[in-house]
């Protein structure tokens, strides 16, 4: 007998994610913070998968994963955000490793296959390489054929969508929202700013540029501290390259964080370095910053450049250029007042633009469009 179709809670927007039915991730947290904004109008459930769900039943469904876009029916207003690359990269992560640079190839399947092999881009197994490639042409394939609306999360990213063949129209940017700090923020004082820590978070792997990071730290001030926040499969490898350089003593590798230790590691630090080596689709870290009255000294590369206004909320640095990012480190540790005033107009552009109750009412409006055009056809 064929499977009962579940029937969606009448008038609610579902979100749609197998990794957010198990929850946890960056992904649980945005929309966990939609769902606080706009409690009334999102279903609590999360739905893994769209093919025992009663589509025709459904108010709208968000899609957050490229592995469910193959299951859309059409019979039901549809969006779709790219938190990442995968639905035109198979790798997902846009960067060469041999030859460390961003990759500038569209979507293509055997230049894409070559590549993770020769160019380091992604896993040699071949079943990997033959998965991966097959995702992001499904993934391709499903959005065009079925005209499913694509968020994406800066316009670096919607430049790649329209660059692999989706009409302008299709896909629209809308920069992350986050939400504000649990606790009451702090300006950068002048005993932190004395301190000279910097902080660092992310997962450790290594196209978050913690290698450049820690090469640079040997050419700063020796009284500048760098706090690590984050865990990864890179973490032995990396914590035996500081090793290396000597700077046991100028590093404290803290592991995963949240919460109370989050927002006291923030708080000891006169900036956020972000220091991404390959194209991050967006920049949430420099958000988290700027929340907290801390200026970002960040990659020019991918969405980033999107996040952080050059001199004025913060410093972009060339990528892999350790002398530059030395130098936009020191500038920040020399002048207070600087870091002091680059922190409170990032805190201004935050308040202005980037928290999640402005993000849902720009989102609601998307939704209204989608479901306009999908009445009409």
């Amino acid at each position: 007998m064929p499977a009962t179709k579940m029937i969606p809670e009448s008038g609610k927007i579902y979100h749609c994610s197998a990794s957010l039915a198990v929850g946890g991730g960056g992904v649980k947290t945005y929309v966990d913070g939609l769902l606080a904004a706009l409690p009334e109008l999102f279903s609590t459930q999360m739905l893994p998968s769209l093919r025992d769900v009663d589509q025709k039943a459904l108010r709208l469904v968000h899609i957050h994963e490229v592995q469910r876009l193959s299951e859309v029916s059409g019979e039901c207003p549809v969006v779709f955000t790219a938190h990442n690359h995968d639905a035109y990269c198979p790798s997902g992560n846009k960067y060469l490793s041999h030859p460390q640079q961003v990759c500038e190839r569209a979507y293509d399947p055997l230049g894409c296959g070559v590549s993770h092999i020769w160019s380091g881009c992604g896993s040699k197994r071949p079943e990997r390489i033959i998965n991966n490639v097959q995702r992001a042409g499904a993934s391709l394939a499903a959005l065009k054929a079925k005209k499913i609306m694509v968020i994406a999360n800066s316009e670096y990213v919607r430049q790649e969508f329209i660059r692999n063949g989706l009409p302008e129209n299709q896909v629209i940017t809308l920069k992350y929202g986050i939400r504000e700090p649990s606790v009451q923020p702090e300006m950068l004082t002048a005993a932190i700013h004395q301190q000279k820590r910097i902080f660092f978070g992310g997962r450790i792997v290594p196209e978050k540029g913690l290698d450049w990071l820690l090469e640079t730290m040997t050419l700063l001030d020796r009284r500048i501290h760098l706090d690590v926040a984050g865990e990864g499969w890179d973490m032995t490898r990396i914590q035996q390259r500081a090793k290396d350089l000597g700077l046991t003593e100028r590093v404290t590798w803290h592991g995963w964080c949240s919460g109370a230790k989050l927002e006291e590691l923030y708080r000891g630090a006169f900036v956020a370095v972000f220091p991404s080596v390959w194209p991050e689709p967006a920049g949430i870290i420099t958000l988290e910053a700027y929340g907290r009255y801390r200026p970002v000294v960040a990659s020019a590369v991918g969405g980033i450049p999107e996040h952080v206004r050059d001199g004025q909320t913060g410093i972009l640095v060339p990528l892999n250029d350790r002398q530059g990012l030395a130098d936009a480190i020191m500038t920040l540790a020399d002048n207070l007042p600087m870091a002091q005033a680059m922190g409170a107009a990032g805190y201004d552009w935050f308040h202005g633009e980037f928290t999640i109750p402005d993000h849902a009412i720009k989102l609601q409006q998307i939704y209204e469009q989608v479901s306009q055009c999908h009445s009409l056809s």
